[in-house]
């Protein structure tokens, strides 16, 4: 088997990496996971413990060292810390794990020798509030921690392409939403209420929309940007194109469970500062791959009330 078809997944333990490791594997590639399983789960890697290392990518050895003994042809690296009130609680943490660790990725990624594409997963949060679809060529401007983080790591990415001449691509991400999420984000919130037998949910901020795409419509993004083989560096918004408010999302939970639910709006949940819309326009992905989403929310949400919500006590 050839490098091109071996890849290093950061992250393939999490809610997002496991989705991509499981695609990936059923198109034919030999998948390598790297996650320190503090937000993941081992089980949901989906690989055998040989193709699987425990490593934190702030150990820049040890990253170095695994990039080495793999020697991938393709790296995704997705491994970071996601949820915005943690990061804006733990700055520095946030920092170092999102910041530092890709350094550490990209500089083992020039140094092994065998990668030849490089994938950089960023965040619609590095967009500033507005209203409309936002597309690449937005000026960005973040309002948290965690979109401040991630933009640093966009323009690492942008510097180690111009460094190393290695296709890099940066993906940026919306909302995800799908099976085995490990941040407490709004429709697992909902899912975990509902499923416990609470119809009238304690939820936050109501009104603002946002672009809820399923992690199987995302990794078949991913996947078609492996396959296309772009050159270069170039950044791509991966979202559903459409919009949600969180009234809507109830009320698809709502459809799909046959009954009504009401809403308490709980104080503590309620965020100071918070953008009103947050809107993928993908006519770049859908142009330079041909991909499509397949999953609307009433789909994604029918699968979410069949899941065993996963035990991390």
């Amino acid at each position: 088997m050839s490098n091109g078809t071996r890849v290093l997944i950061t992250g393939g333990a999490g809610f997002i990496g496991s989705a991509l490791s499981r695609h990936l594997q059923e198109e034919g590639y030999e998948v390598h996971v790297l996650d320190d399983l503090s937000f993941g789960l081992r089980a949901l890697a989906g690989v055998p413990d040989e193709r699987f290392h425990q490593v934190d990518i702030r150990d820049r050895e040890t990253v170095k060292r695994t990039m080495d003994s793999v020697k991938p042809g393709r790296v995704l690296h997705l491994a970071a810390v996601h949820f915005i009130p943690y990061c804006n609680a733990h700055p520095v943490e946030a920092s170092e794990i999102n910041v530092l660790g890709t350094i550490n990725v990209l500089d083992a990624c020039e140094a092994c020798g065998s990668v030849e594409q490089v994938f950089v997963a960023s965040t619609a949060a590095v967009y500033p509030i507005a209203d409309g679809a936002m597309d690449e060529t937005q000026a960005t401007g973040p309002m948290d921690i965690y979109g401040i983080t991630k933009l640093a790591t966009e323009k690492l990415v942008s510097e180690f392409h111009l460094r190393t001449g290695i296709t890099s691509i940066v993906g940026r991400f919306f909302n995800a939403f799908g099976p085995n999420e490990t941040n407490p984000h709004l429709i697992p919130e909902i899912q975990k209420q509902v499923l416990a037998g609470v119809r009238e949910l304690k939820l936050g901020n109501l009104d603002p929309k946002r672009d809820f795409i399923h992690t199987e419509d995302m990794s078949r993004a991913m996947s078609a940007l492996l396959r296309v083989q772009v050159k270069g560096h170039e950044v791509f918004n991966i979202g559903r194109g459409i919009e949600y408010s969180v009234r809507e999302i109830v009320d698809a939970f709502a459809r799909q469970l046959g009954e009504p639910l009401t809403i308490t709006v709980d104080p503590a949940r309620v965020r100071k500062v918070e953008r009103m819309h947050l809107l993928a326009d993908v006519g770049k992905l859908k142009q330079v791959t041909g991909w499509e989403p397949r999953w609307g929310i009433d789909e994604g949400v029918a699968t979410l009330l069949k899941e065993r919500i996963l035990d991390r006590a």
